[in-house]
């Protein structure tokens, strides 16, 4: 049976699911919900009106949503070890990195890219706010200087000198780390060199897999930067 995935094309969190599904050939609809997010359709199965959401009967609600864990949920439900190893240290590693980009990484990324991007913020961040257009500006800048020191700890508490989180293979905690790599052009972020080495692995051993998501991202990225010309 095939599953439906909702997802918004030049959304990073969506791109690390539609990773997973290329690189394990997964039987799974992909459906475009640009636009359809606030819709009562879409809010009956998804109250967090959020992309990505894995629509699936056997889920309690019929339905998931957060990237991390509709990646954990497929590689659980179809046995894809390869992905999110089952040794509980190794899977707890993955864990770790999953939570840690997603709840401290991510969020700082969001307030340097997002208000470049034209994505809402929500009314506490100071970019959807109503403050000064001089408070915005030091807002992001200052999120934009704070990614280095967090993506060195990913480095030093997550690679430790493999290739990948998984060490020699790559896993969905790579997928979630990688993507959200994709956004950074859009405000010229030049990565450190093990970073650029590590995205540059990634590409090599997904090939399609991972390009083909990336493409909808950086076409979108392509297309902001021509009208901000």
């Amino acid at each position: 049976m095939s599953l439906n995935l909702h997802i918004i094309k030049p959304s990073v969190n969506s791109m690390c699911v539609r990773v997973l599904v290329r690189a394990a050939r997964l039987d799974v609809t992909e459906v475009d919900a640009y636009g359809k997010t606030r819709t009562p359709e879409y809010l009956q199965m998804c109250p967090a009106h959020l992309t990505p959401f894995l629509e699936d009967p056997a889920l309690p609600g019929g339905g998931l949503w957060e990237g991390g864990a509709i990646m954990q949920y497929l590689c659980n439900r179809f046995g894809l070890a390869q992905f999110y190893p089952t040794d509980p240290a190794k899977r707890a590693q993955q864990d770790s990195a999953l939570l840690y980009v997603t709840g401290s990484y991510y969020p700082m990324l969001a307030r340097a890219v997002y208000p470049v991007l034209g994505f809402p913020n929500h009314p506490t961040e100071v970019s959807g706010s109503n403050a000064s257009a001089e408070l915005k500006t030091t807002a992001r800048e200052v999120a934009q200087d704070s990614l280095i020191e967090l993506l060195e700890i990913i480095h030093k508490g997550f690679l430790r000198g493999d290739d990948f989180i998984g060490g020699s293979a790559p896993t969905i905690a790579d997928f979630r780390l990688a993507a959200t790599f994709e956004f950074l052009p859009a405000i010229d972020y030049q990565l450190p060199h093990w970073a650029q080495h590590y995205q540059q692995r990634l590409e090599q051993r997904l090939g399609q897999a991972y390009l083909e998501p990336a493409a909808d991202v950086r076409g979108f990225l392509a297309y902001v930067k021509s009208k901000q010309a």
